[in-house]
């Protein structure tokens, strides 16, 4: 065997505004294939990025190759494996489960969501993504997380600005100075609400964490809680923009989705089409093969997550925005012991509460022009702006 083809000419620009045609390039052409300007290789079909996913003791998490640790100023859980990455993760997954999420948060979302949408105005053209999309998944995340105080604002900021840094495989100095002071803020923060918490033990995973019996190391609650913040807000956030523009600009299937009350198919949809997270990196342990490459110990391969969700093995018409399909397998919340955890919160929220609530008080909204929107980002992707007219 041989090693994988190598591509010089696509980069991170190109990545980041239409990834899609490229990908859809590399399934039929080089669906492994080492890109240079991003050092990694890149794997883009479903049946090789979950086995990756999957086969942990080959494929680590633990890639000290990528920007996360600097961005984050942490050796996070998403780069540990085995019973490292266990402990951190389940040190604050009772927080995230479904039953404390329906029997302790699933009315506050709801009251948050009625609230935000309660204050758009009738009649008028708003952009959701920066009225709805963001400011509640924010506001909810507070709640979760624990961290009482911290403004809208705040915790959008904070998780840009650390998201921005984790993708920063350009390892532009600049980026890394806004992501210092972003944790600079967060840690002053946390530090803040440790005596509340204690003294007051509440569900939030803030809480859970600082009481557990034999708690984590504070360094890695902050760095826990800066994880969810970094994907707890992008996610559901770019999600709900997804799925709004998915509906808006398929009629005949919104009004099925309605017809059906189908608001988790369209979410489940949403998240196939554009995958919120688009990419993941993996350290290759021992010289192995991939698609009939070998791939040399020491590699890092990406899963592209975004286009194993349009793998034509497995769907049919992938390209395009469909929310009645016969099976929808996506790996839009990954695989194998790096679930994503909050993907519970995303389904009840996004899929649940906000889109069907927005729907509720405005049935006849519509995009305003979709040819404005404009859609961004290689690790983390969805619309950055979303011109909506409410009625």
């Amino acid at each position: 065997m041989a090693l994988a083809p190598v591509n010089t000419e696509i980069g991170m620009v190109q990545l980041t505004h239409d990834p899609y045609p490229i990908y859809r390039k590399m399934r039929t052409q080089t669906p492994v294939v080492r890109v240079e300007q991003i050092k990694r290789t890149f794997v883009t079909k479903a049946a090789m990025t979950r086995m990756i996913k999957d086969t942990p003791e080959v494929f680590s998490s633990n890639d000290p190759n990528t920007p996360m640790e600097p961005a984050f100023q942490a050796h996070t859980l998403m780069r540990k494996d085995g019973l490292e990455h266990r402990r951190e993760r389940m040190a604050m997954q009772l927080s995230f489960s479904p039953k404390v999420i329906k029997q302790n948060w699933a009315q506050l979302y709801r009251d948050i969501t009625q609230d935000y949408i309660s204050r758009l105005p009738r009649g008028e053209t708003v952009d959701l993504y920066k009225d709805i999309c963001g400011p509640v998944s924010a506001r909810i995340l507070v709640h979760i997380l624990g961290l009482d105080g911290a403004t809208d604002d705040q915790m959008l900021r904070w998780s840009q600005h650390l998201i921005d840094g984790a993708g920063n495989f350009g390892w532009d100095p600049e980026l890394f100075k806004i992501s210092d002071r972003a944790n600079d803020e967060m840690n002053a923060h946390f530090d803040g609400l440790i005596a509340h918490h204690i003294a007051t033990p509440n569900s939030s995973a803030f809480s859970v964490m600082l009481n557990a019996q034999n708690p984590i190391p504070q360094s890695q609650i902050y760095a826990n809680l800066k994880i969810a913040i970094g994907g707890g807000i992008n996610e559901p956030r770019d999600a709900m923009a997804t799925i709004l523009y998915g509906l808006l600009t398929n009629p005949d299937q919104l009004d099925e989705v309605r017809r059906q009350d189908a608001w988790g198919q369209a979410f489940e949809e949403g998240v196939r089409w554009v995958a919120p997270i688009q990419a993941s990196s993996r350290l290759v342990l021992e010289d192995t093969e991939i698609g009939g490459y070998d791939v040399p110990k020491g590699e890092t391969v990406m899963t592209i997550q975004a286009s194993a969700n349009r793998d034509e093995d497995l769907y049919e018409n992938s390209e395009e925005f469909m929310v009645f399909r016969d099976q929808n397998p996506h790996q839009a919340f990954g695989s194998g012991p790096h679930l994503c955890a909050g993907s519970h919160i995303a389904r009840r929220t996004v899929g649940e509460i906000m889109i069907p609530a927005l729907f509720d008080r405005f049935p006849d909204m519509s995009l305003a022009d979709p040819s404005k929107v404009n859609w961004r980002g290689f690790g983390f992707r969805g619309p950055i702006n979303l011109p909506v007219t409410l009625r």
